[in-house]
C-alpha cells in the first residue's frame, strides 16, 4: 500500500527553510487580502457616497406650480417683477430656499444671485421657516428685474426690461445641485396688470 523510498534524493525537504517559505507565503496572502477587503470598503463607502448625490442632484429640486409677471406702474408696458410658486418635486428631501440660486438669461444679459438676496422676496405658505418639508408646501418667490419695483420695502435693479414679445430662462438651483428650468414669454398684447406666463 505504502512505498518505501530508499533513494536519498527522491525524500521531500522538511526543515528550518520549508517552514520559513511556508510563513512567507502565508504572510505575503494575508497582507493582500487586508490591502483588498481595505480596498473593497473604501469603494463600497465611496459609491454609496456618490449614489446618494446623484440621487439628490435628481430628485432634490424645485417644482415651479405657476409663474406670472406684473406691469410696471409707469405705463410703459414693461414687467417689472415675477412671482413663482414653487414646491418640492415628488420623492426630493428638504429643501432650503436660502440656499437656492437663481439665474436668469435674456436678451438684456445674465444675473446670477441667491434667493436669501435683496432681489428677492419669498413668501412661504406653510412649511418651517424657509424651508420646504413636504410636496404640500408652497412658497412665492418674487424677484424684482428693476429698480421701479420694490419688494418687502427693497428696491434692486437685475437690468432687465422685459417687454411685449420678450422671454427670459430662469433656472433655480438646490443646494444639491439639482436644476429647474422654466422659460418666461411676455405676450405681444398686455392689456392686464398682472400677466400670467
Amino acid at each position: 500500500m505504502f512505498e518505501t523510498i530508499f533513494d536519498e534524493e527522491e525524500r521531500g525537504q522538511v526543515g528550518i527553510g520549508t517552514l520559513i517559505v511556508f510563513i512567507a507565503m502565508v504572510l505575503v496572502a494575508a497582507i493582500a487580502a487586508g490591502v483588498l477587503i481595505n480596498t473593497a470598503g473604501f469603494l463600497q463607502t465611496q459609491a454609496e457616497a456618490t449614489g446618494e448625490e446623484s440621487t439628490s442632484q435628481v430628485s432634490d429640486r424645485l417644482q415651479v406650480v405657476s409663474q406670472s409677471g406684473y406691469l410696471d406702474d409707469t405705463g410703459a408696458g414693461d414687467v417689472d417683477h415675477l412671482e413663482f410658486v414653487v414646491a418640492q418635486s415628488p420623492g426630493s428631501d428638504n429643501i432650503d430656499l436660502n440656499e437656492v440660486s437663481a439665474e436668469l438669461i435674456g436678451a438684456d444679459g445674465q444675473a446670477t444671485f441667491q434667493l436669501d438676496d435683496d432681489e428677492v422676496a419669498i413668501d412661504i405658505f406653510t412649511g418651517s421657516g424657509n424651508v420646504l418639508t413636504g410636496t404640500s408646501d408652497r412658497a412665492e418667490v418674487s424677484i424684482a428685474l428693476t429698480g421701479d419695483h420694490n419688494i418687502d420695502g427693497v428696491s434692486s435693479d437685475l437690468g432687465y426690461a422685459l417687454a411685449e414679445g420678450d422671454s427670459l430662462t430662469v433656472t433655480f438651483t438646490t443646494a444639491s445641485g439639482a436644476t429647474t428650468t422654466t422659460e418666461i414669454r411676455i405676450p405681444s398684447t398686455v392689456v392686464k396688470n398682472s400677466v400670467r406666463l
